[in-house]
């Protein structure tokens, strides 16, 4: 098998792997541009709408849209932006930051279960590769 089909693969099976993980643990109702847009605040601290239409990657309508339904839920909060007191940035709440947690427990917890099927080394080296796939995740930025 050649590096372009690897990377194929390996595309596939991630998508599949964070699907059925996402299909079998509790979101609290949340949508999966919604557990981004909370992700990516977390990270990276609050942020106009158009930077999170660009980071998540989505349009400026859609991020408003996700924004707005975040807010109503009082996972996320609007406040002025201090070098432009004309724009507004996003902010996560303690609520949003609870949620989100909550989810990646959810899901790490299937990811532990599963794991169980594999042999300790196969179960070391899946774990051992999330610094890695963290620094691709992270390469576009």
């Amino acid at each position: 098998m050649g590096t372009r089909d690897a990377a194929f693969d390996t595309v596939i099976a991630l998508h599949r792997l964070l699907r059925s993980l996402r299909r079998t643990s509790p979101t609290g109702g949340l949508q999966p541009t919604q557990l981004i847009v909370l992700s990516m605040l977390t990270e990276a601290g609050p942020s106009r709408v158009g930077m999170i239409a660009e980071r998540v990657p989505c349009s400026q309508p859609t991020a408003t849209a996700v924004v707005a339904e975040l807010e109503t839920l009082g996972l996320v909060r609007r406040e002025p932006d201090p070098t432009d007191g004309r724009a507004t940035r996003v902010a996560v709440t303690e609520d949003g930051t609870g949620a989100l947690r909550g989810v990646a427990h959810g899901e790490a917890e299937e990811l532990l279960r599963r794991l169980g099927s594999l042999s300790d080394d196969e179960a070391a080296r899946v774990l051992a590769a999330a610094p890695l796939l963290r620094r691709l995740a992270e390469a576009d930025r």
